[in-house]
């Protein structure tokens, strides 16, 4: 009995020491890929610095060396060009450029890229400032801003083939989808639009709760679950959920990442000994959080007479914060109204001559937390246009949206047609934002009877003032389903700030430009 005991535990170890070297060699394979890509990244980002750095002393005629003042000594400029570079690679490193999540988004690559510049610019100053080099002012903010105009040339063409790569399975990880028939479909459309996140499913586990026991158990209604998910069985592999051996067999599936849909309750038992199973062999866990979740607010852990006491916090709610945005708006608002005139002037009379109606159109909004008010805007309708409203949603099955959209929408007139093209409608509503019932950027204010449906997440919506844009317009408009647009009004709520309507209003221009979803 103990040789059988003996083999046994042998047998035991061999099978933890070869589950362990999968799992090593897995994690080589990730890290070296993410090394590479981040290296190349790093060297090409450097390469576009020193290239504008010579173009711009080329233009400028600072042919070095610079004479250190302070320490009388010269630097070449080939020395100070790599040395500069370096400090660009390391601000861009600083403001997460080369995480892997941003190196294929646009949107955030460009932002953080903004912020590299800005440290890249005071680091450079202070660097020059200390050796006292005979470098002026101007060439060195030259070479920065150009520097990074070229860094963003550079990772669009790199975003391209990073893209193209990932459709392909390189430079992502491998995931498996843990949740219920529904969640693991609403995932799995998450993940099909959004080529920057390098998650690339595998794999399925349905699951539910058994409601004898409130415990995790297998989902087996295969039927349901193919019926939502058609790709499984074909390119994503199923996989039954059990207590023990999961993990393991999420491994010997190459498996890095354990992307959880539902089903599991945060902070839960179930959530909690599921996930240490997984983290214990080195797995990702990966959450589709909701919108309103709090993991976003400032924490803070304080202990009292032996308690422990968590509070949470979201900054941008205090005091000067909202008279910071109150005053962004007032400005914003007044010189939008001032400076769109030579807009605004010639579209009031083209309305005004169309059909002889009025030129603006005020419509019963819901502004914060419940208050009515009345929308101004460029009529671009007929006159009739509310009335026709409920027929139409009626003929094109929206009645449960909340918000009405339609291509080819018959009530809109010729004039009304081209102002809505460019946003030119939106513009009287700077009114609004003067007189305090909007913000310049928010959610869109809803219709009362829209407001009358919303669930108890939704509503958290009314809780900042509606802007003209927010991420809804910058997003894709009409083109979102009503679970996106949902989704980002609310999650706006959670981490709205400054610096953030400013870039999103930058994004509105390209948005309009662009004619995205306008309609």
């Amino acid at each position: 009995m103990s040789q059988i005991a003996s083999l046994a535990g042998r047998m035991a170890g061999d099978a933890v020491r070869q589950l362990n070297d999968m799992r090593q060699e897995q994690l080589s394979r990730v890290l070296y890929w993410r090394s590479f890509v981040n290296m190349a990244l790093m060297l090409c980002d450097a390469a576009m610095f020193i290239i504008a750095g010579v173009t711009v002393f080329n233009l400028r005629r600072e042919d070095g060396p610079f004479y250190s003042l302070r320490f009388d000594f010269f630097m070449d400029i080939t020395v100070y060009l790599v040395l500069a570079s370096l400090v660009w690679v390391c601000c861009l490193e600083m403001s997460g450029i080369y995480h892997r999540h941003v190196m294929g988004d646009g949107y955030q690559l460009n932002v953080k890229l903004f912020a590299g510049l800005c440290r890249c610019w005071v680091g450079l100053a202070a660097f020059t400032f200390f050796l006292d080099l005979h470098l002026t002012l101007v060439s060195m903010t030259l070479v920065v801003v150009s520097g990074a105009a070229l860094t963003a040339v550079e990772r669009v063409v790199a975003r391209v083939f990073i893209t193209r790569d990932r459709r392909n399975g390189a430079y992502a990880y491998a995931t498996v989808v843990v949740g219920s028939p529904e969640g693991i479909a609403r995932v799995m459309r998450f993940l099909g639009k959004r080529e920057q996140l390098n998650y690339r499913p595998v794999a399925v586990c349905p699951v539910r709760i058994d409601p004898r026991t409130g415990l995790i158990a297998a989902d087996d209604d295969l039927e349901r679950l193919r019926e939502l998910v058609p790709a499984v069985g074909r390119d994503v592999e199923l996989v039954r959920y059990a207590d023990s051996g999961l993990a393991e067999e999420f491994i010997h599936k190459q498996i890095q990442t354990v992307m959880v849909a539902d089903v599991f309750r945060r902070f839960s038992d179930n959530f909690n000994t599921f996930s240490v199973r997984m983290e214990s062999l080195g797995l990702e866990i990966a959450l589709i959080s909701s919108a309103a979740d709090v993991a976003g607010h400032e924490t803070q852990v304080r202990s009292i007479q032996d308690t422990t006491i968590l509070t949470i916090r979201l900054s941008q709610y205090s005091p000067a914060t909202r008279i910071v945005k109150r005053v962004f708006d007032l400005v914003i608002s007044s010189l939008a109204i001032v400076c769109s005139l030579i807009v605004t002037l010639p579209v009031a009379i083209a309305i005004k001559l169309t059909d002889g109606g009025p030129v603006f159109y005020t419509q019963e909004r819901i502004g914060l937390r419940g208050r009515p008010f009345r929308m101004i805007k460029f009529r671009s309708m007929v006159t009739n246009a509310d009335a026709l409203k409920a027929k139409l949603a009626e003929q094109t099955g929206q009645e449960d949206r909340f918000i009405f959209k339609m291509k080819d929408d018959p009530r809109i007139t010729k004039v009304g047609r081209f102002i809505r093209r460019f946003s030119i409608d939106e513009l009287p509503q700077f009114i609004n934002v003067f007189r305090g019932d909007m913000s310049v950027v928010g959610p869109r204010p809803p219709l009362p009877e829209e407001f009358a449906r919303y669930n108890q997440v939704y509503a958290t919506r009314m809780l900042v003032k509606p802007g003209i844009t927010g991420p809804w317009q910058v997003s894709g408009r009409s083109d979102l389903s009503a679970e996106e647009s949902e989704r980002l009004d609310v999650a706006y709520v959670q981490n709205w700030s400054i610096g953030g309507d400013i870039v999103l209003m930058f994004r509105t221009v390209g948005a309009v430009l662009g004619h995205k979803g306008a309609y």
